[in-house]
């Protein structure tokens, strides 16, 4: 005998922007925590923020003007950076904190910070009593244009990245653009990188946009920066809304596009390489891949180069020479992890033209090994005549 039932659930995915989210006037945090809730209700929110942001002041003034909200401790400071979640004793730091306060699966967990932050406070607030709310407030231009959009939440284990991992959901992201204006100048220009991915698969006109403030965004320069964000958020949220596998149970990922040589080179250099600057390499080695392969016009690939140059992106690493102990290149490792990643099979998101993807379900290693070979001559001619 066999039982089957389809269960159809629907969700809805917020993602605000706002400006200055703290200031005493500004109502879309609370708004968004009240959703779901009888006016009467006091709120327990248990709010975690990356330590590097003098924040915890303006928070508690926050929600002391807000009688229906119990922040039921002062905002916990965490470590930011992908180190943070190679550590799992902050994983159950989190867990101790919602238990010792009492948390329940109508209460909130607020996350600030980057990706990394988001993605651990998102796993701590998923598995705790199998699911705590949790809300998100990006404070990178990675996280507020792709990650923190996203509904996956992961920390590393085994040495590699997001091992343990769980797809949520989130009950709203808010994006203050403020928090842009004061980032260093690399974590600024870290996510630009991801708008040029999605507008590659997606977006051909969004592309050109991109090229013509092109100049404007290496200067990180606010305004171009904010465009590209927002942008860039809408086309990871549309994918995810309406691309039919918001939880990626079947093969293909392309908003993962670049990103099977960079989650290896982010372990590769201990984390030194951030996301950004690593999924940068990593889709010049698919571009050049698929000019090698004629998949691509090559001079299509090279407005790519250009632009992803021009952001301030460097397009090689010296650790994409470097070899495990059977002499094998350590990075083509990248590619069995992302097919074991995958469930067995492997999808790899490549660029027929700007503005289309198309999978392919093999990447030739030979073929690899010589994209490698003329990145780095083409690196090192770029940096000849740059000298």
């Amino acid at each position: 005998m066999e039982i089957q039932r389809d269960i159809t659930l629907t969700w809805s995915h917020r993602i605000l922007f706002t400006r200055d989210a703290f200031d005493p006037d500004n109502e879309t945090l609370a708004n968004t925590l009240r959703i779901g809730h009888a006016d009467d209700d006091v709120v327990k929110v248990l709010v975690f923020v990356d330590d590097q942001l003098p924040l915890e002041g303006q928070i508690e003034s926050y929600f002391a003007s807000r009688q229906t909200f119990d922040l039921v401790t002062a905002p916990v400071a965490l470590p930011g950076g992908e180190a943070a979640k190679n550590d799992w004793s902050l994983v159950e730091h989190i867990w101790a904190a919602a238990e010792q306060h009492q948390l329940c699966r109508h209460s909130y967990m607020v996350a600030i910070g980057g990706g990394a932050i988001l993605d651990l406070v998102g796993f701590a607030a998923t598995t705790a009593h199998r699911g705590i709310r949790h809300v998100r407030m990006p404070t990178t231009t990675l996280s507020q244009g792709d990650g923190g959009v996203g509904v996956k939440n992961g920390v590393n284990h085994f040495g590699k990245k997001n091992w343990v991992g769980t797809f949520a959901i989130p009950h709203a992201v808010v994006n203050d653009l403020t928090m842009l204006r004061s980032l260093p100048p690399r974590e600024a220009r870290a996510g630009l990188i991801e708008a040029v991915k999605v507008a590659l698969i997606r977006d051909a006109a969004f592309f050109e946009r991109l090229e013509v403030i092109g100049d404007a965004l290496g200067r990180l320069e606010p305004a171009a920066v904010e465009e590209a964000v927002e942008k860039s958020a809408h086309h990871h949220v549309d994918h995810i809304a309406s691309g039919g596998d918001p939880f990626e149970l079947g093969s293909a990922r392309p908003l993962d596009f670049g990103h099977w040589a960079a989650h290896k080179l982010e372990p590769l250099s201990d984390f030194a390489i951030s996301h950004g600057e690593a999924v940068a390499i990593g889709m010049a080695i698919d571009l050049l891949y698929a000019v090698d392969r004629g998949l691509l016009d090559e001079a299509a690939a090279e407005r790519v180069l250009i632009l992803m140059t021009t952001l301030g992106f460097d397009l090689y690493s010296p650790l994409l020479e470097s070899r495990d102990d059977d002499g094998r290149l350590a990075i083509l490792r990248g590619l069995e992890e992302f097919r074991e990643h995958l469930g067995g099979k492997l999808t790899i998101t490549l660029v027929s033209a700007i503005g289309q993807k198309l999978e392919v379900h093999e990447m030739d290693e030979p073929a690899v090994i010589a994209t490698l070979q003329r990145l780095r001559e083409r690196h090192a001619s770029t940096t000849q005549e740059d000298g």
